[in-house]
Parts: C-alpha cells; sequence; structure tokens
C-alpha cells in the first residue's frame, strides 16, 4: 500500500500540525532517555539520531506507517530475489555480490537465487586473482578507470575513502566526463608501457565512457603501445565489442545489478587492485553484515528503517527538501558526491510503481562538503538560513596518521557543530543570534575500514529502499538518465 493511503500517514500529518512548538533544548531537558533511546549500534555503525525533529510518539507512529505500506514484505521479495523492478521486470539483488558463497543463509536462498550466487562468486575470484595479479606487477604504475555514473562514483569514493589500505607504487586515476579536458590532464601524466586502462560500461556504447575508451586507445598507440590486450580491460557483458576494440580480459555483471548499487561487482576491480583481494572481501563483507542487520533487526532497532522513516517524515510533514552530508574525514570526500546519485537517481521520481503522479515530494536534494571546510563556506546558512536543512555528519573515531593534534581537533570540531546547530545563541542585536533548534544525525565509524565502510555504503542503500517503498515508487529504475 503506498504511504499516503494508510491510516499511519493521516496520523502523522495530525501530529506535524501540533509539531511547531517542538523545540530540542526542550526535549532533551524533559526526556533524561532521548539520548539513549534514539541511539544504537548497527554493524560498523554508532547512529545517534538524538537530535532530529522527532520525538518517541512520532517515531512509533513512523514505524506504524512502515508497517501498513508493506515496508518489510517488500524488502523480503527483494532478498527473494523477487522482479521488484517492475518497469524492467528485474530482480534487485545486488545484495547478493556481497552473499557468501556457502553456509546457512546460502543454503536458504531460492534455486534460482543460488544458480545467480554461483555465478557471483566464479566472477569475483576470477576478478580478484586479476587484481592481484596486476598488484604484483610493478610495471603498472597507473591504473585509469573510464565509466561514468555507478561506474565511476562508487569505485572513485571507495579508492579514496580506503586510501590508507592501498598498494604502494600505484597511482589510480578516474575519468569520466565527456570533456577532453579530464582525460587529457590525466594522460599528461602518463606513460603507455606503464598503465592500465579499465573501461567500466555495462553494453560497451556508453557515449562518454566509449569516447574517452577511443581517446586513450589512440593515446596509447600514439606513444608506441602495441599490446592493448595486456592494458586494456573490460567490465562490461557485451565480450564481442570489447574484443573487436583489442580487449581479451573483460568481467561481466548481471542486469539485476543497477549502476549506482554496481561497486560489489566487476566494477569495483580498480578497488580491488587498490585494497586487494582480502580487502575487497572485507567490504564485502561489512556490506553483508548490514543486510543482515536490514533483514533481520525488530523494526524499532534497525537503522536502515529509523533512518529512511526519519527521511520521510522530513520530506512529506516537515517540508525540508534538502540534506547535507558533511564528512568529518578528508578521505570521504566523494561520499556527498555517491550518495546523491544513490538518493536522487534512486527516488527523484514523481509517479508510483503504478505509473500514478505523486501528490507530495520524493527525494530530497542531498548536498554536501567534508568539513572542516564547509564551516568556513556554507555552514553559515545552517546556522542562520531561513530554510531548516538537517544535516549528517560521519566522523570516524581513529586515525589512521600520527600528526600531532589534528584528529582530535577534527572531532572536537564535529561535536560542537552538532552542539551549537541545537543550542544556538542568543544576541539582542539579531546579527549574531542563532535560533538554535536546528536538526542533525551523527554516525560514527571507530575505524575507516574496508569492512566499515562497505556497512556505511549498504546502509545507506537500505535506507533509500525503505523511504521508496513508502513513497510507493520504484527506486531502480532511471529515465531521467536515459532522457538526458
Amino acid at each position: 500500500m503506498r504511504g499516503d493511503q494508510t491510516a499511519a500517514w493521516q496520523g502523522l500529518a495530525t501530529l506535524a500540525k501540533d509539531f511547531s512548538s517542538f523545540d530540542l533544548r526542550t526535549a532533551f531537558a524533559s526526556d533524561a532517555g532521548r539520548a539513549a533511546h534514539f541511539s544504537q549500534e548497527a554493524p560498523g555503525v554508532f547512529a545517534d539520531l538524538s537530535k532530529n525533529h522527532w520525538d518517541a510518539k512520532i517515531e512509533a507512529q513512523l514505524l506504524a506507517l512502515a508497517t501498513q505500506a508493506g515496508v518489510l514484505s517488500h524488502r523480503d521479495r527483494m532478498f527473494q530475489g523477487e522482479a521488484i523492478n517492475a518497469t524492467e521486470q528485474r530482480a534487485v539483488m545486488h545484495w547478493l555480490l556481497r552473499h557468501p558463497a556457502q553456509g546457512a543463509a546460502a543454503d536458504a536462498l531460492p534455486v534460482a537465487v543460488k544458480s545467480c550466487l554461483k555465478d557471483v562468486h566464479e566472477t569475483l575470484n576470477a576478478m580478484l586473482a586479476y587484481a592481484e595479479k596486476i598488484r604484483s606487477d610493478a610495471d603498472i604504475t597507473d591504473v585509469v578507470n573510464i565509466g561514468i555514473g555507478g561506474s565511476d562514483l562508487g569505485p572513485q569514493m571507495a579508492v579514496m575513502a580506503l586510501q590508507s589500505y592501498a598498494v604502494k607504487g600505484k597511482r589510480f586515476h578516474f575519468v569520466s566526463n565527456v570533456d577532453g579536458h579530464e582525460l587529457d590532464a590525466v594522460l599528461k601524466g602518463l606513460k603507455a608501457d606503464n598503465t592500465l586502462f579499465l573501461v567500466a560500461s555495462k553494453t560497451f556504447t556508453t557515449l562518454e565512457t566509449m569516447t574517452n575508451a577511443l581517446s586513450a586507445k589512440r593515446w596509447f598507440e600514439a606513444q608506441g603501445g602495441t599490446d592493448v590486450a595486456r592494458h586494456f580491460a573490460a567490465l562490461t557483458t557485451n565480450v564481442a565489442a570489447a574484443a573487436e576494440f583489442g580487449i581479451t580480459t573483460t568481467f561481466g555483471f548481471w542486469d539485476w545489478v543497477g549502476g549506482r548499487y554496481s561497486m560489489w561487482s566487476a566494477i569495483g576491480l580498480p578497488v580491488a587492485i587498490a585494497i586487494g583481494a582480502q580487502g575487497f572481501k572485507d567490504l564485502l563483507a561489512g556490506a553483508h553484515a548490514m543486510d543482515q542487520h536490514f533483514q533481520t533487526a525488530p523494526l524499532e532497532a534497525n537503522l536502515p528503517v529509523r533512518l529512511g522513516l526519519l527521511d520521510v517524515w522530513y520530506r512529506n510533514f516537515l517540508n525540508y527538501t534538502s540534506r547535507s552530508i558533511a564528512p568529518y574525514h578528508s578521505a570521504l570526500r566523494r561520499v556527498p558526491a555517491y550518495l546523491q546519485q544513490l538518493e536522487m537517481e534512486s527516488n527523484g521520481k514523481r509517479v508510483d510503481r503504478n505509473g500514478h503522479a505523486l501528490p507530495y515530494g520524493t527525494s530530497p536534494v542531498l548536498w554536501g562538503e567534508p568539513g572542516t571546510n564547509g564551516q568556513h563556506a556554507y555552514f553559515q546558512m545552517l546556522h542562520q538560513g531561513t530554510d531548516i536543512v538537517p544535516l549528517e555528519f560521519i566522523a570516524v573515531k581513529k586515525p589512521t596518521h600520527s600528526l600531532k593534534d589534528h584528529h582530535e581537533l577534527l572531532l572536537a570540531n564535529v561535536i560542537a557543530q552538532a552542539q551549537a546547530l541545537m543550542q544556538g545563541k542568543s544576541d539582542a542585536g539579531g546579527h549574531k543570534h542563532f535560533t538554535g533548534n536546528r536538526p542533525s544525525t551523527f554516525l560514527l565509524l571507530d575505524e575507516l575500514t574496508p569492512a566499515s565502510l562497505g556497512a556505511l555504503i549498504a546502509l545507506q542503500e537500505h535506507r533509500v529502499f525503505v523511504s521508496g517503498s513508502v513513497w510507493g515508487i520504484n527506486s531502480f529504475d532511471q529515465w531521467g538518465v536515459e532522457l538526458g
């Protein structure tokens, strides 16, 4: 049932009418257990949701909304391999890419899904073996990933995030824009004999990707390169087109993997080269742990469910139309862009699954920059602007560097920003007055590892699933991308 057709939706509308007087400072003062109630551990991630504009009564009504809208049955259908991508008649099984090959969970899968799982691990093992081969090849000093959208944002984000785990002696470059200035700038610093190009395109026909790939091949040959088969690999299902290009090493994936969910597949080859086979397996394991949490945790302790429902409350009942992402870790600097695609491409829809126009808003606008840079730029609007913009902090407890004072200052800043947004500051003159009562979410990783990154990204995937499910939309097609 579409969310707005439920009794719980009407109950939330009633609660929203009386919400204008809600104040976070009063909520904390009147409820000593607020922080504990709205904080929780999930695999790889600690979340503090207490500084958001909701209370226990609102959350209970949101949980009722999830039940009445059939979110859990929709979730279960996804994990059973049913074709919940109705407009394209496809299953949605990116979660299978990080599923263990054996064990009780594998045994419990439907027969057709088990067959897919076998193919997944055959491709994974071949891809990881190739990654290890490239890692040990001292002649390859530069790896250039040519893709766009999900074939670029996910691998680029993960390689940056896990740079402290990356193999020494190799540089990683990502080219996506059809604007030749991007590719030209990368090629100027390379030598043909020392470069591996990865061409990521499911169909091997994507305009931007193939334009860049052809230019890269021309550059390679102009530099005296002759062995295209050694210096080019393809992440594609169109083996024939890749062979015509001169590529013999290919790794495929499946039509039940959307581009924005494909980092876990062969599209993650640059990540595997960077962090190695075991590191990539750890990335998958972290995501799988979050999958299990999403499948088994009760609603009131299910972090993807709680976040997705909070997003619905903000978008449809409090009319907060955007969310800012502020990772307080420079290695996570591409996470806002990655989440933009994940959420806005998935849920930026104006019709429901049956093609009927929706009478309410769907995806918020996502945007952001790393802290502390953002503090000296757009945080002005967050603190004193006329629009209320929920802010999502992502912090990491332990650094991977040994520079004195830096990480203590970074963590002090992120904690203080959350406090300042909530507390505000009084000034009779007006210009230095801060109303406070501004909402924020705090996601904390103990360390930034392959496993914790996998958990964080899977958390965001499932959160988008939950809000899209309540809205009654298909979160897994992207007709607007194809039109453009």
